[in-house]
């Protein structure tokens, strides 16, 4: 028999065996990766509702209907948010950072979120960021996802035991989240989250849980906390869950400023696989930077405080030299 007959090749089977039995098995990597191996694959794995459906499955929170209303401005709709939401950001800002956008801000920013645990969704929400008031642009770009007086139960029990690091890495290792933020003008996103925790702490003051997902960008980064509390014994529930943005010294970078840094991020920024190990090492790395800028500044403003205190003592010299020996 001859090898090159029509037997062997794939455009003799038909697109329904390949849609129904084969593609819909595939997760978004592997679809994006059979997209490239021939143009009569790529027509098959282009398909709206294999897209849709790897992001139902991915993030729940898509199926929102202000999020699917959105997405379906996109150029290529899923299968556009899923190329920009996954896998992990990484990116350079300008520095420093422009004093004014080089467009006019989006009218709102849209976050969908997502928490799992042990890999299944327990909690998804899609929220409105207004960014285009003064009370945003001018104040620390700071997003909340719940109302302050909400709390989201989770499967797990809030306890205050000896064995404090087993608690903690048991966070580490189950509790995982994801924040896709959707610029709906410029139809371009980005994933803010490191998926799994980079850090986990509990609170010296209230004893509430903190867990700490981020994103460095070089001289900034983005950070989401989600603080659990409870009582011993009981159900943990999730109080918080918010977005913030800090620089290298600290402080908190501005809602208009980090408007220009995230526009930036999702038209410029790299999509790369992380794992959790390299998503850790980039926040302690950002985070003895930190440190680093922080003691330089204290050491600085001890050494002028003494240079003040000096000159100060000198002044003092002079003038009870004056009064007291009228010279």
């Amino acid at each position: 028999m001859d090898k090159t007959s029509s037997s062997s090749d794939i455009t003799t089977v038909h697109p329904d065996i390949f849609q129904s039995h084969i593609l819909n098995r595939l997760d978004g990597p592997t679809l994006a990766s059979a997209a490239s191996a021939t143009s009569h694959l790529r027509g098959l794995c282009t398909e709206h509702h294999l897209w849709r459906n790897i992001c139902a499955a991915t993030w729940p929170s898509l199926n929102d209907p202000l999020a699917a209303a959105t997405i379906a401005t996109f150029p290529a709709t899923h299968r556009s948010i899923f190329s920009d939401s996954f896998p992990s950001l990484h990116h350079s800002p300008p520095n420093p950072i422009p004093t004014q956008p080089p467009t006019p801000p989006p009218p709102e920013l849209i976050s969908a979120v997502d928490i799992y645990y042990k890999g299944k969704p327990v909690f998804s929400r899609v929220i409105r960021t207004e960014t285009h008031k003064g009370w945003f642009l001018c104040s620390p770009l700071w997003v909340d996802l719940l109302d302050p007086t909400e709390v989201v139960p989770t499967p797990l029990k809030f306890a205050q035991t000896n064995d404090e690091i087993e608690l903690l890495n048991h966070l580490v290792e189950n509790l995982a989240l994801s924040w896709i933020i959707i610029d709906p003008t410029r139809k371009r996103a980005a994933n803010l989250s490191s998926r799994r925790p980079v850090s986990a702490r509990r609170h010296w003051l209230t004893a509430e849980l903190e867990v700490l997902y981020a994103v460095p960008m070089e001289t900034v980064q983005c950070v989401v906390k989600v603080t659990c509390c409870g009582k011993v014994g009981g159900a943990m529930h999730v109080r918080e869950v918010s977005l913030t943005m800090e620089d290298t010294e600290g402080r908190h970078v501005m809602g208009r400023d980090g408007v220009v840094i995230l526009q930036d991020a999702m038209e410029n920024g790299k999509r790369e696989k992380l794992d959790a190990e390299k998503a850790k090492e980039r926040f302690e790395k950002f985070s003895i930077v930190k440190r680093e800028i922080r003691e330089r500044k204290m050491r600085r403003d001890r050494a002028m405080d003494m240079v003040a205190m000096l000159i100060a003592f000198a002044v003092f010299a002079l003038l009870f030299c004056f009064m007291a020996f009228g010279v």
